[in-house]
Parts: C-alpha cells; structure tokens; sequence
C-alpha cells in the first residue's frame, strides 16, 4: 500500500443520490424494504447523503473518499479533516458485524472507525 489515501481510493468509484427515489426510479424499484434485496445499499446511501448534509449545516469542509483493496476489502465512506481520517461502516442490520479491514488499520494507525446502523446512526452519525 502506498499510504497515499488518495491514490488508494482514486481507482474506485460509487454513486450516491441525494434523493433516494430518484435511485429507486432508475433501478425501477419502489418495493417495500421487506422485500427488497437491496437494502443494505439504499441504507449506505441514505447515511453517506445524511453525513454530506450535516457537515454543509455545520459549515465543515472535509475531503470524502470511497477506500477499496486490491483484495475487494472495502471501507464505506471516510472523511479527511486537518490530517484526521474518519472511516465510517454502515451496516442496516444492527446484528451484523463490521469491522475495518486489517490493510486499512495498518496504513492509517489513527483512523477513528465507526459502525453506524439504524440503533446507532444518530449518535455515530451526527458526532
């Protein structure tokens, strides 16, 4: 790894809406989230479009990257402000475990990580 956030993350790309309908109006699919397989993506979507607008609200300005592997690990979403990164794992289901992938933690020793779900994300999202 280069250690080089930046270039680790520039080879990886997603799209995130700001609007969730329009996502559903591309993807043709407005089903209830019961049914859905696809929640776990909405959800990320959802947090990453919450956490752009309340750091525009706080009138913070932070660097957002998207951090994958060469390996497919993947990182959700990370914030860089003032040399601090803040890695960010949304994960719908509070059952389900998340954890920061070894080669990230290596790289980035200081890195605040943070698992945000539906019991959480207010306290993990807005802190």
């Amino acid at each position: 790894m280069s250690g080089n956030l930046r270039n680790e993350i520039s080879k990886g790309q997603k799209i995130y809406f700001n609007d969730s309908g329009i996502r559903n109006a591309i993807i043709r699919n407005f089903s209830s989230l019961s049914i859905r397989n696809d929640v776990g993506a909405l959800w990320e979507n959802i947090c990453i479009s919450e956490r752009f607008k309340y750091n525009s609200n706080q009138g913070q300005s932070v660097n957002t990257y998207f951090w994958r592997s060469y390996f497919s690990r993947e990182v959700d979403y990370i914030e860089e402000k003032d040399g601090l990164i803040t890695a960010f794992e949304f994960k719908y289901s509070p059952k389900k475990h998340a954890q920061l992938p070894n080669i990230f933690r290596q790289a980035y020793p200081d890195a605040i990580y943070k698992v945000v779900n539906t019991n959480n994300y207010i306290h993990e999202s807005f802190s």
